[in-house]
């Protein structure tokens, strides 16, 4: 009976729940999504520079968990505003209190349990097709993942199932501890604070000190070290609290007293609006503000270590292909690649020397690229004289050659000397292609020709004299930060973007009445809609130019790591810019249908 029940009751609204299920199965597939990485020690260890990245994930998963827990309050708060009119219509009605805690009961858990279940099999979808787009986009190499985990399954329906228990029992008993009258009159408005001129003027200059000084502390991470990022969250977190709780109140304030701006259309009203509301979000405008700086940043170093496996390809490699014995390789072996560049270095080599001709060397000096101070590279190139007489220059040749010339010693002739000698001659050939990432397959089919054609030849050694397999050296080194980063990112900007949706969509119904007086007064439903997109725009603006903000000041910590940390940072900004937009476009809908429905 009491399912029956609940079930009609969500039918009834179906619109409703179809937005509150929707929200919650999204949170449940990334939740299964973030633990099915988590929880696979082989893949993170296999897929990252340093095995610690798993003590990492764990304190991500308690992040996650809280986050997640923040998520849920939000979406139960939304189903009992839709509801609680209902459940003091069947109290008036003579239904008892335990009935109806166990109608609360009842709905609540057939809306999580469904939506978890849904949820991990939407995140067993979004891991593989995340995995293989991630895969086939950025060229990077990912073992040991799998899209379906069985610890991560069970774990995400355990805390699930344990979070929306919890949740039933907490709806249960406020809703029957409540009056019938005030459950009537529930959420009409939200009290604001009665705030001091002084007080709000102290926490505004307290919030930009705050936000100063870590900051500053940022800049300051190889100086001070751990003290610094410590002092830097402290700081950026109070400073981001009083951002929302007093400097947004000042400026709204200010924008309120100019006439210009106030009188304008329906100004006035939406700013009052924000300033009834604002304190009542100044908790959850900053939790999106940092986590937002948290998503935003992953993605963007993400990004950087891609970018950074073809800097560390480059400064690491001077040549594109080197080929011992090159008088073993054809024509045809040549056709697939693009040169720009081709020089040969003819040797030949008795029992204890290895001879070359001098004027080669003269004509196309060798290329050397060496590490400056400022972790940049140049290139240089030492003739036949230089490499006669410095030994660290003939010790660069040395890395080309095979590994039986390596004892031998190095003899610079004259090319009548060379050639007057009576041995056999062989080629150094060293290749440069105008374009590499066109070339690189090809590129790496000559490279491993050259291994199988010279059997002395050591391939973990020697292969960081061929570029393209340095190029697969760095790319399975950075490749599990890169593939993280984007993971986890897209992760968390849909989980704080859903939590400030739901936010707003709590407060929807108290809002019916105001709307509805405007419109009765005259007011045209366009301007109407118009203050719903500014004063959600606003919502949704002010927390995400914070997150900005914090990410360009937050990438000082990854200098040390990435040699351009702010190379081609619109790509991130502009990834978060249209899937934050979505969200934004999809709250103003759900908003307004719900604020702005006519009256049969």
């Amino acid at each position: 009976m009491f399912l029956k029940l609940s079930l009609t009751g969500i039918k009834g609204r179906l619109r409703d729940y179809v937005v509150l299920f929707s929200g919650l199965v999204m949170a449940s597939g990334i939740f299964y999504m973030f633990e099915g990485l988590a929880t696979n020690k082989t893949f993170l260890e296999s897929n990252s520079m340093i095995s610690s990245v798993v003590m990492i994930f764990h304190l991500g998963t308690v992040l996650l968990s809280i986050i997640t827990f923040v998520y849920i309050l939000y979406a139960n708060s939304f189903l009992m505003t839709m509801r609680q009119k209902d459940y003091a219509m069947f109290m008036m009605l003579g239904a008892k209190g335990r009935k109806i805690a166990q109608l609360i009961f009842i709905e609540t858990v057939v809306v999580g349990v469904g939506a978890t279940v849904m949820g991990i099999v939407l995140g067993i979808g979004l891991s593989s097709i995340v995995q293989q787009m991630l895969v086939k986009q950025l060229e990077i190499k990912i073992t040991h993942f799998s899209a379906v985990n069985t610890t991560a399954v069970l774990f995400t329906i355990v805390f699930f199932v344990v979070i929306f228990l919890l949740a039933a029992l907490v709806n249960a008993m406020t809703i029957v501890k409540k009056p019938i009258l005030s459950l009537l009159k529930a959420s009409e408005t939200p009290l604001p604070a009665n705030r001091k001129p002084i007080t709000l003027v102290i926490e505004v200059i307290a919030g930009v000190l705050f936000l100063g000084i870590g900051y500053f502390m940022m800049t300051q991470v190889m100086k001070l070290a751990f003290l610094a990022l410590i002092i830097a969250l402290i700081t950026i977190v109070l400073g981001t609290y009083f951002v929302f709780h007093s400097i947004l109140i000042f400026v709204l304030d200010v924008l309120k007293k100019r006439d210009s701006i106030a009188l304008k259309k329906l100004n006035n009203f939406t700013l009052s609006q924000l300033s009834f509301r604002i304190q009542d979000y100044t908790r959850i405008l900053s939790m999106v503000a940092m986590l937002f700086a948290l998503a935003l940043g992953a993605i963007t170093v993400g990004l950087g270590f891609h970018n950074e496996i073809m800097k560390m390809t480059e400064a690491t490699s001077t040549y594109d292909l080197v080929l011992n014995n090159g008088q073993n390789f054809s024509d045809s072996d040549f056709k697939k690649i693009h040169p720009s560049s081709e020089t040969i270095y003819q040797q030949k080599e008795d029992a204890n020397t290895v001879y070359y001709d001098r004027s080669q060397f003269d004509q196309t000096p060798l290329a050397v690229k060496k590490f400056t101070s400022n972790r940049q590279t140049k290139v240089v190139r030492y003739t036949g004289e230089q490499l006669a007489n410095d030994l660290a220059a003939s010790d660069q040749l040395r890395s080309l050659e095979l590994p039986e010339q390596s004892a031998k010693k190095h003899q610079f002739l004259t090319n009548e000397e060379f050639s007057a000698l009576p041995m056999k001659a062989a080629e150094l050939r060293v290749i440069t292609v105008k374009d590499f990432v066109k070339d690189k397959e090809a590129l790496k089919e000559l490279a491993n020709e050259n291994f199988s054609k010279n059997p002395t030849l050591d391939k973990n050694m020697g292969s960081m004299n061929q570029k393209s397999l340095v190029y697969e050296l760095y790319n399975a080194l950075f490749s599990g930060f890169e593939f993280m980063g984007f993971f986890l990112g897209i992760a968390f900007l849909t989980m704080l973007a859903s939590c400030l949706m739901f936010k707003i969509l709590s407060g929807a119904k108290s809002d019916i009445q105001r709307y509805s007086m405007l419109e009765k007064i005259g007011v045209r439903r366009k301007l109407l809609k118009q203050s719903i997109r500014k004063e959600i725009g606003i919502l949704f603006l002010v927390p995400g130019l914070l997150g900005v903000i914090h990410v360009l000041f937050g990438l000082q910590l990854f200098t040390t790591l990435l040699s351009e940390s702010y190379s081609n940072i619109w790509l991130p900004f502009l990834i978060f810019f249209v899937l934050y937009f979505i969200y934004y476009l999809l709250t103003v809908w759900i908003y307004t249908g719900i604020v702005m429905k006519r009256e049969d």
